[in-house]
């Protein structure tokens, strides 16, 4: 399966649904009076992590996503039903960011763990709603608030207790295989590891945790040179990193301090983890060899294992002192602020735009506007009029007359259409 840690997706959240301008005519109810229904919620839209998701490859061949509108309110007060949330599903570990504003709005760590990112239009009012002592008898009703539409950016940072890193051919791939029943590409070449493996490493108490081997990286990386700097992100939620060491190499330590400046490059907090030290492919090497590169690194860290991947010596040491610092150390405090998302709730769409398509004839354009003339009846008189007034509200007609519009000039708003006068609509 390929391995996909970026995408990006857009997400539309359900419209609500219009209310109802009706009226109860039944035999033997005197003045029935106003009798529309409300609309229904239109649907919110969620991001989930789940825990059986270790990649974003689903959003490669679907990025955009809509929840289901609310329906229409009814004749005799029944109002219109809400429509299904939508829930998406993303891997754990997932870093949720707004396109827009750049802001990072969800960390998702936790199985199950959910974020609103869009939230479902509310449903319009209906005729009955409108009704008062004074007004019994209103024609008109709300048209359903508009969705939230917006364009999300989704990056995967994989959540495991350990990092294996290393130089490439260094034996991390043998080494997860061994300690694991991940069941990582291994072959006798540089980069055979294309995406990072995850494995469960059982301790002798029954329990586990978790072992990312990441692919290898070279002198570079964090600039860009060879495969591994796109995923060092990948160990940055580690409690620590096992640094495998290909000890059958011309100048093992020269190497190591290679890694590590890498990693200095990348992040201070990388530079800063634990690490435990695994000498490997021993059995490749005489004894001289072993004691005059175990002398050379134990200057550098008290945590030193000579181990081979390949025979198996020495791993159940290796992994019982992992388990040991497991338990010892936390999980690191990441370094990502999440901001406070208004944007999943900001569905106000009173923009409006006018344009001047003729020398007398002016078409306005906008979320509410073209709402509230969907469910205008141009027959109505009460219903136009009110039309005009929230026009007139929302600095339509100040935007008019900035434009030049003079007395008998036409206005288009969706399928009205009105001729202006001066004193009629804005005096």
């Amino acid at each position: 399966m390929q391995f996909i840690d970026k995408s990006k997706i857009r997400v539309v959240s359900g419209r609500g649904g219009n209310g109802m301008v009706a009226w109860r005519r039944e035999k033997y109810v005197d003045k029935g009076g106003p009798a529309g229904g409300d609309g229904g919620r239109g649907g919110d839209v969620y991001l989930v992590a789940d825990e059986n998701m270790s990649t974003l490859m689903d959003f490669k061949h679907k990025s955009v996503f809509k929840a289901a509108s609310g329906e229409n309110g009814g004749i005799k007060n029944m109002h219109g039903a809400c429509a299904k949330d939508l829930y998406i599903k993303v891997p754990v570990g997932t870093v949720v960011k707004d396109i827009k504003t750049g802001n990072i709005i969800a960390d998702l760590t936790r199985h199950e763990q959910k974020v609103l990112v869009a939230k479902g239009g509310r449903g319009g009012r209906g005729n009955a709603r409108f009704a008062t002592a004074q007004k019994r008898a209103p024609q008109f009703c709300e048209p359903g608030e508009s969705g939230i539409e917006r364009e999300l950016f989704l990056e995967l940072k994989l959540i495991a207790d350990v990092g294996l890193l290393g130089m490439p051919n260094a034996g991390k791939s043998t080494l997860i295989s061994r300690i694991s029943s991940a069941k990582p590409k291994i072959a006798d070449y540089p980069f055979t590891t294309l995406i990072p493996n995850l494995g469960v490493v059982k301790k002798r108490s029954g329990d586990g945790y978790v072992v990312a081997d990441i692919p290898g990286l070279i002198e570079g990386a964090s600039e860009g040179v060879g495969l591994g700097h796109d995923f060092l992100r990948h160990v940055e939620r580690c409690r620590f990193l096992v640094h495998l060491i290909d000890t059958t190499e011309e100048d093992p330590f020269n190497n190591y301090l290679i890694i590590n400046k890498e990693l200095e490059k990348h992040s201070e907090k990388l530079a800063n983890l634990y690490q435990i030290i695994a000498l490997n492919k021993m059995d490749a090497i005489d004894e001289e060899r072993r004691t005059q590169l175990i002398d050379q690194f134990k200057k550098v860290s008290d945590d030193v294992f000579m181990i081979s991947a390949v025979t198996g010596e020495n791993i159940d040491k290796l992994t019982d002192f992992m388990g040991q610092k497991v338990d010892e150390i936390p999980h690191t405090e990441t370094e990502i602020v999440v901001e406070e998302d208004t944007g999943a709730y900001n569905n106000d769409d009173s923009d409006f735009e006018v344009i001047k398509v003729a020398k007398d004839t002016f078409i306005i354009n906008g979320g509410k506007v073209s709402r509230i003339a969907g469910v205008t009846d141009e027959r109505n008189s009460e219903q136009v009029i009110r039309f005009q007034n929230i026009l007139k509200g929302m600095g339509v007609f100040d935007e008019l007359r900035l434009q030049g519009i003079k007395d008998g000039d036409t206005i288009l708003v969706g399928h009205l259409e009105f001729v202006y006068y001066e004193d009629e609509m804005y005096g």
